[in-house]
């Protein structure tokens, strides 16, 4: 079991792609972290840096037939941690953002994900059974929560369009032993942490996820040094 325990994190960021990356590795996983930045080599860490571009969804099948030709397996869990947006050009207009920034930023935020889904369902189909599977999207509470600002429009929308297939996908894939998971870090009161998310509190819970501790739903809220805490 432990050859096939592989993480494959889309979109390394300095906070929370580093920190999930790192926990995972200390338990063991063999990492691979795809960007803007990847070298295609792997570092000195031994993780694989992969270069990978999230506007362009017909690109992630590649990333992970490369970490499965670098690591002899399917990764067991695939994390989605790139996001976009595209400020309105009128400030006061929330439809004033082009057409076709609408389309490109839902590329990034709904469609790459989705695609890659489907490339982990199908790498999942070759391990052991024993291995727990678990896809993870980095979420925020824009699913739920719709607020006045224009700015945050082509974010929102992808969001809440990725919430939507990550809970069909969970409720009609969790039989076969695959989760889903849409990750979102709110405060004790359970208020969105917008840009105070914290990069360790996530590796900590991503990695209870991927063991599938506990009965955590597809909707995955939660507190830095609480876990899984639902909220109305």
């Amino acid at each position: 079991m432990a050859a096939n325990r592989v993480v494959l994190i889309l979109g390394a960021g300095p906070r929370v792609g580093a920190a999930v990356a790192e926990k995972f590795a200390s338990k063991g996983y063999k990492v691979a972290v795809a960007s803007r930045k990847g070298t295609g080599a792997k570092a000195a860490d031994g993780s694989l840096s992969l270069k990978a571009d999230f506007s362009k969804s017909e690109s992630i099948a590649g990333v992970f037939e490369a970490v499965k030709n670098e690591f002899s397996a399917a990764p067991s869990v695939v994390i989605y941690n790139a996001a976009t947006l595209t400020p309105p050009s009128d400030n006061d207009s929330v439809l004033s953002v082009p057409a076709e920034n609408v389309t490109s930023d839902l590329v990034v935020n709904t469609v790459s994900p989705y695609v890659a889904a489907q490339q982990a369902i199908s790498g999942w189909e070759t391990l052991p059974a024993d291995v727990k599977k678990t896809f993870i999207y980095t979420g925020n509470s824009l699913n739920v929560n719709v607020l006045p600002v224009p700015l945050f429009l082509t974010l929102g929308m992808g969001k809440s369009a990725s919430s939507y297939w990550i809970d069909a996908a969970d409720a009609l894939y969790s039989a076969k032993g695959y989760r889903f998971f849409y990750a979102d870090e709110r405060y004790e009161d359970g208020k969105s942490k917008g840009m105070e998310i914290d990069g360790p509190a996530h590796g900590e819970f991503f990695a209870q996820l991927a063991d599938h501790e506990g009965n955590v739903p597809s909707q995955a809220t939660f507190v830095k040094g609480k876990g899984y805490v639902g909220f109305k």
